[in-house]
């Protein structure tokens, strides 16, 4: 199982699936689909694509994990930048600034401990895809 601990990495997504070509070996967690069902469970509001960096979602795994480390000014720190056609190229700071793509005025550590909850269940059907 290879834990992708940075959302997008699209050379994690390439290297398990030429893994996967022979025989079944590998598989990638969290994929998108697994965020969008994981928001889905949730309730959060924003989409995988308009809350892709700090906003909701991310946000709400802090404060329901380690909130001492959210700053009280991310209530006031929406920024959408829906329109990303060069991100690959320029990156986030060519989209925001403050590296906030997303809202995460949303947050709440309810929505984190229902997304954490979420993600357990989708990593242990994950598991059951692999050869044991």
């Amino acid at each position: 199982m290879v834990v992708n601990g940075h959302g997008g990495n699209y050379v994690l997504s390439n290297v398990v699936q030429q893994a996967n070509v022979g025989q079944r070996r590998m598989s990638l967690f969290p994929r998108s689909e697994d965020w969008t069902d994981a928001r889905r469970a949730a309730r959060v509001v924003t989409s995988n694509h308009e809350d892709m960096h700090g906003g909701e979602a991310e946000t709400s795994i802090l404060l329901a994990t380690s909130a001492e480390v959210v700053r009280p000014s991310y209530r006031n720190a929406d920024f959408t930048a829906d329109e990303r056609r060069h991100l690959l190229t320029l990156g986030v700071g060519g989209y925001s600034k403050s590296g906030i793509i997303g809202r995460p005025s949303l947050a709440t550590a309810e929505k984190g401990r229902l997304l954490l909850e979420s993600f357990a269940v989708q990593f242990k059907h994950h598991l059951t895809l692999l050869p044991s």
